[in-house]
């Protein structure tokens, strides 16, 4: 099921994601992100400078990567700490679930 901020002002429940306060600005983040990646395309389809488009290829990448590392702290600061005391094996399970992201976003 699918909460929103309206559903906690009514219900009186936490959100379900800790994103979920900052879902605009992470969506926001996104939409210029995709911006960005329709310029490279842009860039290639224009037979742009090699150099250019690898610039443009890793500011995009540094976007994603703050996206990332923004929805792992809120993952780690609500999702798990939440799982942690609700009990230890959920919380173990949710710091396996972090750590297999983490390890995803290394490769």
């Amino acid at each position: 099921m699918n909460h929103t901020v309206e559903d906690t002002a009514v219900s009186g429940t936490a959100p379900p994601y800790g994103y979920t306060a900052d879902k605009e600005a992470y969506l926001r983040r996104l939409k210029r992100i995709e911006g960005q990646v329709r310029g490279i395309a842009r860039m290639v389809s224009e037979d742009s400078y090699c150099i250019d488009i690898l610039t443009q290829v890793a500011a995009v990448n540094k976007a994603l990567h703050a996206v990332s590392i923004g929805l792992l702290e809120e993952h780690i600061g609500h999702c798990v700490v939440s799982a942690a005391a609700e009990s230890s094996e959920a919380g173990d399970a949710k710091v396996r679930e972090a750590s297999d992201a983490i390890a995803r976003l290394l490769r």
